[in-house]
């Protein structure tokens, strides 16, 4: 058996890379990486040791295997955080759900191409 430091990267098909990185620096506050590399496909964006990879859907449609899709992509955030999230999201216009789940709390909503984001706070106390 082997150890798994976490994950490093999720990979998503975006309608155009520049656009949506700056989507998730701006509303996410995640950071650009790796910049000037690989003629800029794919994109990354990230905080701490985790990432997104973005790539234009023209490259990701035939390499896709069929099958299940990806539901969400959750983010984990302290309350404080979170509330500021909601805050954010509002200002910008950008519609979310709340939920409750007991032992945590989410809010989910789109990106521009899309995909449903989370983000979720254990600190429900």
């Amino acid at each position: 058996m082997f150890e798994l430091d976490g994950i490093d990267h999720v990979a998503l098909s975006v309608k155009d890379i520049e656009r949506a990185a700056q989507w998730y620096v701006d509303v996410l506050g995640l950071e650009r990486r790796h910049e000037g590399m690989w003629d800029g496909v794919p994109a990354f964006v990230g905080k701490g040791t985790t990432a997104l990879a973005l790539f234009p859907i023209e490259e990701t449609r035939n390499a896709a295997p069929a099958g299940p899709r990806m539901l969400h992509l959750a983010f984990r955030a302290a309350r404080a955080e979170f509330l500021k999230a909601q805050k954010g999201l509002e200002q910008r216009g950008i519609p979310f759900e709340f939920q409750d789940h007991e032992i945590s709390q989410s809010i989910y909503f789109r990106d521009p191409d899309g995909h449903q984001l989370e983000i979720t706070t254990w600190d429900v106390g």
